[in-house]
């Protein structure tokens, strides 16, 4: 499905997509790059963040990657 994330009800359409595990790879990767792109990723729940970390690590979609402080059980 074709998404246009800057109209709010198709990104709410599209987040409740990826929550129900229904959307394809390539709408998933389109979604995490928006929410990226625009900052979101960092303030939806914490899931999208360490996601968009993960997928920017991996060179999945584009961004910085947020430098956060370890926690206490981390080395």
């Amino acid at each position: 499905m074709t998404w246009d994330l800057t109209k709010s009800g198709d990104l709410a359409a599209a987040i409740g997509a990826y929550e129900a595990d229904d959307l394809e790879q390539e709408d998933t990767m389109a979604l995490f790059q928006y929410l990226v792109d625009t900052g979101l990723a960092w303030t939806l729940q914490g899931h999208y963040g360490r996601i968009a970390e993960w997928l920017i690590e991996e060179g999945l979609v584009e961004g910085e990657e947020i430098l956060r402080p370890l926690r206490p059980d981390e080395d």
